[in-house]
């Protein structure tokens, strides 16, 4: 069995070849929070200051189905592999 490099392999002039199967793509993915509006609020807030998302990245608050209870909704590209 021949072991692989951690290095990508380059071509004559220096250029890194790619391989298509390792090569990341972009997906959308969403956050969903429900509960109480000051739960919602007070969890975007700490996601905030942990600077995974700015307030100002999320929905408004939307009502939901049960009295009391609203959602939010953060939409973020990401590269997975």
């Amino acid at each position: 069995m021949m072991a692989q490099s951690r290095y990508p392999e380059a071509d004559e002039q220096g250029i890194v070849l790619l391989d298509k199967a390792s090569e990341p793509s972009r997906e959308t993915l969403k956050h969903l929070i429900i509960g109480s509006p000051k739960a919602v609020k007070s969890t975007i807030n700490s996601l905030q200051v942990l600077g995974y998302a700015q307030v100002s990245d999320w929905s408004q608050l939307i009502p939901t189905a049960n009295p009391g209870e609203v959602m939010s909704i953060l939409s973020r590209n990401i590269m997975v592999q």
